[in-house]
C-alpha cells in the first residue's frame, strides 16, 4: 500500500515498477518496526551472500552493523559518472556528458527486469528539516536493504517526507540497483533538466545513497542555480564566544584538508578555560539561501555523517569517533574477532592479531593479504547519526538554518598560500573560491607542489557548466550586497625550509577561526597586501603555543612571496584558458578583472 496520494509520485513508481519488474514492493515509512525488521532479514542472510550485513558486538556498539562491499566497487567513481543536459555546453569542461535520450537508451534495457525474484523499496526522504523552506524532498527507489538503512540515517526518511511534499512535483526522482555490481555496466547518472537521478551496478554507499553527492551537491547546485540559492561542498560550524553569541561560518576545502576536523574542532585549553564552545552543524554539505532579513542562512542537509574510518581516532578526531559508537552502519572496516568490534588503520596502533580483513578473509594470525597489506580498505566508511555527535549544534534542525558570517576555502600549500588571508571584497572572495588547489606529494605523483585544481573544493560536484556556476556565485553576491559573509581563504599546510609544517593545525585553527570571527565583527584591523587582507603580527592569539610558533615561524606563514604569487597568477590564466574556456567553460569577465587586479598590485 503506497504512503502518498501524489499522482506525480505514483505514475513515476508506476512507471519504475513496469520497468524493473520486481515481485515485490515495500514502501518504506521510516517506522522503527520495519527498519528492525528489514535488520532481521539482511543480518540474517547466508555467509557468502554479497547483500549480507552483520551484527557486530551489540554491548559494546550498540545497533551497530557491518557490510563488505565487492572488491570492485569501493569508492566513487568520476569517470562512471555523468551530468545529461539537452545542451553539451551547459554540462560544461568538468562534467562527463551524454545526451539525455542516448543515456535512457542505453540505460532502459539494463534495469528492464533487474529487480525479477527481488524487492523494490520506495524510500520518501527530506533534504533537510522537514518544516525548513530551504529543505527539499526526494524519493529513491532501491532494491537494496543496505540503501535503506543508510538513506535511514543520512536523511530524514519516511511518510513525514510525503506529507510536506503533498501534491507537488517538486521531487528528486532517484532509481538505483545493484543489478550484477559489473564496473563495465557501472552508471551514475544525473539527468538535471528532469530532477532524475539513476544509478546501477554499485552497491557502494556513495555512488547508491543518492540522496548524498548526487542529490545535495550535483542536482542541488543546478536547482540553486534556478531557483537563486547555493549547494556548497562546505562544513557548517558554529563559534560560542564567552559573551554567549554564536557566529557561523561556512569552509570548503578538498580531501585529505582537515574538513571533518576542523567542523568537529575541540578549541585549545585556553579558549575552552575562557568559555569558547564549537558546535557542528555540518560536516560536508551546505545548503545557502538569502532569508527574509538579507543574511545569507545555511542548513545541512543530511542527517548523519558518511565519513572515512581510516585515520580516525580519538586523538584526529574524538567527535567523529564518538558519532560512531552506536546506531552506526561501517563499510569495508576490519573485524576484531577477538570481540567482534571493528578496526582501521590510524585507529590504534594495536591491529588485531585475529581478524577480518575488509574482503572477508581471516587473517588467524598470519600475514595480511589485502591490497596495500591494510586490514582495512582505504576508502572504508562509517555512517553515523549526526545525533550521536557530542558538539552537534542546537540549531541543527532549525527551519530557518544558521546565518552565515563568513566562508573560507582552503587547500594543501607547502608555499605560496599564508596561514589565512581576507578577500577583498565578493568577488575577490569567488576568485578565490575558483583558484582553490591542493598540491600533490612527491610520494604520490613523483613531482612536488603540482596544483590538482578544485575549484570550491566543487569539480566533481558541480551539476552544470563551471562557468556558469561561478557566475551565479558573483550573482549571489550582487543580491546579498553590504550582507554577504566574507570571504576568507587558509592554509593549514605552510612548510618551513626543510620541509616540516609550521602550523600545529587540528584543535589550534580555533585560532584562526578566532581573527575570522574578530574581522566579521569588525574588531581588528588588517594588513592591506597585493593578494587580500592579512593579519598584523601579534593578533592571532599564539597563547600556550609561544615555543612553537615563535614571532619568526608566524612571519614566515603570514609572508607573501611576490615571485610565487607571480607564478601563481600565471597558474591561473592558464588554468581559465586551458582548462575551462578552450573546453567549454563560460568564465566571467569580473574573475579575470580580479587576476588583473591581483597581477597589477604585485607589480607596484
Amino acid at each position: 500500500m503506497s504512503l502518498t496520494t501524489n499522482p506525480n509520485v505514483l505514475k513515476w513508481v508506476d512507471e519504475m515498477i513496469a520497468l524493473c519488474k520486481p515481485d515485490k514492493v515495500v514502501w518504506i515509512d521510516g517506522s522503527q518496526e520495519q527498519l528492525d525488521a528489514l535488520t532481521a532479514e539482511v543480518t540474517s542472510l547466508p555467509d557468502g551472500d554479497p547483500n549480507k550485513m552483520y551484527y557486530l558486538n551489540q554491548e559494546k556498539l550498540p545497533g551497530c552493523l557491518y557490510h563488505r562491499t565487492a572488491e570492485n566497487d569501493v569508492a566513487r567513481v568520476e569517470d562512471r559518472t555523468f551530468i545529461c543536459t539537452r545542451n553539451k555546453e551547459d554540462a560544461g569542461p568538468t562534467n562527463n556528458w551524454m545526451d539525455p535520450q542516448e543515456m535512457y537508451a542505453k540505460l532502459t534495457p539494463m534495469y528492464d527486469g533487474v529487480m525479477k525474484g527481488q524487492t523494490m523499496y520506495i524510500i520518501p526522504y527530506s533534504m533537510g528539516p522537514v518544516a525548513s523552506p530551504i529543505s527539499k524532498i526526494g524519493v529513491e527507489i532501491t532494491d537494496s536493504i543496505y540503501v535503506v538503512l543508510n538513506m535511514n540515517i543520512m536523511t530524514r526518511m519516511g511518510k513525514a517526507a510525503f506529507d510536506r511534499l503533498g501534491d507537488s512535483n517538486d521531487f528528486v526522482r532517484c532509481l538505483h540497483s545493484k543489478a550484477d555490481v559489473d564496473p563495465e555496466k557501472r552508471y551514475i547518472v544525473q539527468f538535471p533538466e528532469d530532477n532524475t537521478i539513476w544509478s546501477i551496478n554499485s552497491a557502494y554507499g556513495g555512488n547508491v545513497i543518492l540522496s548524498k553527492k548526487c542529490f545535495a551537491l550535483r542536482i542541488a547546485s543546478f536547482q540553486g542555480k534556478n531557483e537563486g540559492w547555493m549547494a556548497e561542498h562546505m562544513l557548517i560550524l558554529g563559534v560560542q564566544k564567552p559573551d554567549g553569541e554564536t557566529k557561523y561560518v561556512c569552509a570548503a576545502f578538498p580531501s585529505a584538508c582537515g574538513k571533518t576536523n576542523l567542523a568537529m574542532l575541540i578549541p585549545p585549553e585556553g579558549y575552552l578555560k575562557d568559555g569558547y564552545k564549537v558546535f557542528t552543524v555540518g560536516d560536508d554539505i551546505a545548503w545557502l539561501k538569502p532569508g527574509e532579513d538579507g543574511r545569507l542562512y545555511a542548513i545541512n542537509p543530511e542527517n548523519g555523517f558518511f565519513g572515512v574510518a581510516p585515520g580516525t581516532n580519538a586523538k584526529s578526531n574524538y567527535n567523529a569517533l564518538a558519532s560512531t559508537m552506536k546506531n552506526a552502519i561501517f563499510t569495508n572496516v576490519a573485524l576484531n574477532n577477538a570481540d567482534n568490534t571493528v578496526w582501521w588503520e590510524g585507529l590504534d596502533k594495536n591491529p588485531p592479531e585475529d581478524a577480518t580483513e575488509w574482503t572477508g578473509i581471516k587473517t588467524n594470525g598470519k600475514e595480511w593479504t589485502a591490497e596495500g597489506k591494510k586490514l582495512a580498505h582505504p576508502n572504508s566508511r562509517f555512517t553515523a547519526p549526526a545525533a550521536n555527535c557530542p558538539c552537534i549544534s542546537p540549531e541543527f534542525d532549525s527551519a530557518a538554518g544558521v546565518p552565515i558570517s563568513a566562508i573560507v576555502f582552503g587547500g594543501r600549500r607547502a608555499s605560496t598560500t599564508p596561514l589565512v588571508y581576507q578577500s577583498f571584497d565578493w568577488t575577490h572572495g569567488t576568485y578565490i573560491g575558483s583558484a582553490v588547489s591542493s598540491e600533490t606529494t612527491a610520494a604520490a605523483t613523483g613531482a612536488v607542489g603540482v596544483h590538482r585544481h578544485d575549484p570550491m573544493a566543487m569539480k566533481p560536484f558541480i551539476g552544470y557548466n563551471v562557468g556558469d556556476y561561478w557566475q551565479h556565485w558573483l550573482d549571489m553576491g550582487a543580491k546579498l550586497g553590504d550582507k554577504a559573509p566574507k570571504i576568507f581563504n587558509v592554509n593549514w599546510f605552510k612548510k618551513d625550509e626543510n620541509g616540516n609544517f609550521m602550523w600545529p593545525g587540528f584543535g589550534d585553527n580555533m585560532r584562526v577561526l578566532d581573527w575570522i570571527i574578530k574581522r566579521c565583527d569588525g574588531t581588528v584591523e588588517a594588513d592591506e597586501t597585493a593578494i587580500g587582507y592579512l593579519p598584523k603580527m601579534g593578533d592571532i592569539n599564539v597563547s600556550g603555543i609561544e615555543d612553537e610558533v615563535t614571532p619568526e615561524i608566524m612571519e614566515k606563514l603570514l609572508a607573501v612571496d611576490k615571485n610565487l604569487w607571480t607564478q601563481e597568477i600565471a597558474e591561473m590564466r592558464r588554468y581559465y584558458d586551458e582548462d575551462i574556456a578552450a573546453k567549454g567553460g563560460r568564465i566571467p569577465a569580473d574573475l579575470y578583472s580580479v587576476l588583473d587586479k591581483i597581477e597589477a598590485n604585485l607589480n607596484k
